[in-house]
């Protein structure tokens, strides 16, 4: 049984777009976990945000980290700020590989800013600077990674080949 491939990093980095990607060329499920909190609660983030807040989307957040701990052989997307409960990143590292996607704070605000609806964290963020520190508040969390890709001006297929060679060479190590 193969650990899970679990992406973490600042929103906009593209964790969900290379998730996805890395799990059809490994031929793994793939989960993106805000994505699948909609889908418990039936209603988009924004509106989970609005309707009850944010200590109620991090609860559903950990409940989703938790049940995923027992799943295997999977390349998992999670939302940005995941890693703010120590509780999400122990129970992710319980099966996973931790691989944080990093990118500049410019790449960030051109990516979401296509998307400003969908991400209710940053309205009182919306700028480069903004952007810029909240990073710096959460580097210290996004260091439990066990590997880092920066995905500024590159391709997701890159990315995903960077991912894919640490795996691998990661296995040959244990081996």
């Amino acid at each position: 049984m193969a650990k899970n491939i679990v992406l973490i990093g600042f929103m906009g980095t593209g964790k969900s777009s290379a998730g996805y990607r890395l799990a059809q060329k490994l031929k793994r499920e793939f989960i993106d976990t805000d994505r699948e909190i909609e889908r418990i609660t039936g209603m988009p983030i924004s509106q989970l945000f609005k309707l009850h807040g944010e200590i109620r989307f991090r609860s559903e957040e950990e409940l989703v980290a938790k049940k995923l701990q027992t799943r295997t052989n999977m390349v998992i997307a999670t939302g940005g700020g995941i890693i703010l409960n120590p509780n999400n990143i122990k129970y992710l590292k319980e099966n996973g590989i931790l691989i944080c996607l990093d990118a500049s704070p410019e790449d960030i605000f051109s990516r979401v800013s296509r998307k400003k609806g969908a991400r209710p964290l940053l309205r009182n963020h919306f700028s480069i600077e903004g952007i810029r520190k909240l990073i710096e508040d959460r580097e210290s969390l996004y260091s439990c990674a066990d590997f880092r890709v920066d995905t500024s001006g590159r391709e997701i297929n890159e990315v995903v080949d960077d991912i894919i060679k640490f795996i691998r060479r990661s296995k040959e190590k244990k081996q």
